[in-house]
């Protein structure tokens, strides 16, 4: 289509994410008006878990094997090495879980930690495949997996829950879905086995210490939250914060999109030795995540008690004051996510660390202090600290190595069209009640056009980029606009 590598790659990421993500929403619609507030927390709690089991047995080498590949020097050594590793680490993650199972209430119940076995095995898989495509270059291959393992998951977890599985379903169609998506990655692996030294080991190793690290920060902070509302509370309020969570992702499909497509680009660049490339790279990044989590967030404010009430039923709209919270916590994530991942990419993976191991320990302090005391609600603001300390750490970083900057016209003209969103949003509130869905799916409808329209006129650089790649794709843009 003579577009270039990077925007075609982060407009299949884009794709893939908001195909995966609307599917997963409309799924979790159904899943939560049929099983209702408690039997989707013991879901939640084993994505927790896996979480936490998958990133030991993943040590950082994923990571790390994505930097060696994508170098484009040895790549089988380093993809072999990197396999070799993996499947030992898997030896280890499963003895830690079978040494604390006696501790671990929630695996007790629906055949949990088989299941939770029989995933880490197959993360392995898929895992490998995945990260080997990833690392090169193959970056709509890999989030075609992705999106093949969700919607794989999607149905089975809906055929499942309709069948009366419960909860069971819901992990057995997350398995399921895991293998699928390894091996559609599979079909486009050209990577193939090939002798290694110890030298390939020492460079996968002296990368992936300060990986595993980062990654057990954002793991910690992506986890302990709902563990720990587990912990002190119930099922139903693990529940109710997840579900609110996961509406708020609508915010991020841009950041997503990017920090995925971006990463090997990076890392190529700073092998070349282009960090201009890099730096207006993650400047624009930075914009067109905003372009999305700004608005999402602001409507979220306006909408969202009325939007979880009737997607997900009566019960899960007591959750409103967390999702405020945390549609700030994906605005953000913009920051936090971009810069990490470009630490990483410049070879800086103890910066990343610094940043995500003091924000893990700020996050669990905060879940102790605060869950007890006010609920949902405190683990949410201890997210949001979280981030807020993630992203300021790693831009310090970032910004001795590049230059750390934000496009402030755009940045601008993203504020006052959500601004103005709002006050329209506001505005037919108060002239109309928010009494059935139809009329919800109006006001954010009609947000979504008047942002649009204010956005394009204002910013004409947007507004030119967004109609050169809407024309690529054959698509007739507007005269008027």
């Amino acid at each position: 289509m003579g577009m270039d590598p990077v925007r075609r790659q982060s407009l299949i990421s884009l794709a893939s994410t908001v195909g995966l993500t609307a599917a997963g929403f409309v799924a979790t619609m159904y899943f939560t008006h049929v099983l209702g507030k408690a039997a989707y927390g013991p879901y939640a709690l084993f994505l927790a878990y896996y979480g936490i089991f998958n990133l030991i047995g993943d040590g950082g080498f994923g990571g790390a094997a994505v930097k060696r590949i994508s170098e484009e020097s040895e790549q089988n050594e380093y993809f072999t090495a990197f396999l070799v590793l993996r499947v030992l680490l898997l030896a280890l993650s499963v003895t830690a879980l079978l040494a604390i199972r006696p501790f671990i209430d929630d695996l007790q119940g629906e055949g949990t930690l088989f299941w939770l076995v029989l995933a880490l095995v197959i993360g392995v898989f898929t895992g490998v495949t995945g990260n080997g495509v990833y690392g090169e270059g193959k970056v709509g291959v890999n989030q075609s997996g992705g999106l093949l393992n969700s919607l794989v998951k999607i149905l089975l977890q809906v055929v499942a829950v309709f069948f009366g599985y419960g909860a069971a379903g819901l992990i057995g169609g997350f398995v399921a879905g895991l293998f699928v998506g390894g091996l559609f990655t599979l079909r486009f692996l050209t990577l193939r086995p090939a002798r290694f030294t110890g030298r390939h080991l020492r460079n996968l190793s002296t990368f992936s210490f300060w990986i595993f690290l980062a990654s057990s920060g954002v793991i910690i902070f992506s986890h302990a939250d709902t563990i720990l509302v587990g912990y002190f509370m119930t099922d139903a309020d693990v529940s109710v914060y997840q579900i609110a969570f996961q509406f708020t992702t609508a915010a991020a499909f841009t950041t997503t999109a990017l920090r995925t497509t971006l990463y090997p680009k990076i890392s190529r660049w700073h092998a070349d030795r282009n960090p201009t490339w890099i730096a207006n790279a993650l400047s624009r990044a930075f914009t067109y995540s905003l372009l999305l989590a700004v608005p999402v967030a602001v409507g979220g404010w306006v909408l969202g008690e009325r939007l979880l009430y009737f997607f997900y039923g009566a019960g899960f709209a007591e959750g409103a004051a967390a999702l405020g919270i945390l549609l700030l916590v994906q605005v953000v994530n913009v920051f936090m996510y971009l810069q990490t991942m470009t630490l990483n990419a410049i070879d800086r993976p103890r910066e990343s660390f610094y940043a995500t191991g003091t924000a893990a320990a700020v996050n669990v302090a905060l879940d102790l202090a605060l869950i007890p005391l006010i609920g949902i609600e405190g683990a949410a603001i201890a997210t949001l600290v979280t981030m807020l300390v993630n992203a300021a750490i790693a831009r310090h970083y970032l910004s001795k190595q590049i230059s750390v900057r934000l496009e402030r016209g755009p940045t601008l003209h993203i504020l006052i069209a959500a601004g103005l969103m709002a006050l329209v949003l506001l505005s037919y509130r108060a002239v109309i009640p928010l009494s059935n869905v139809f009329v919800v799916l109006a006001a954010v409808a009609l947000g979504a056009i008047v942002y649009g329209l204010v956005l394009l006129k204002a910013d004409r650089g947007i507004r030119d980029e967004l109609r050169d790649l809407v024309v690529q794709l054959g698509v007739p843009w507007p005269r008027w606009l």
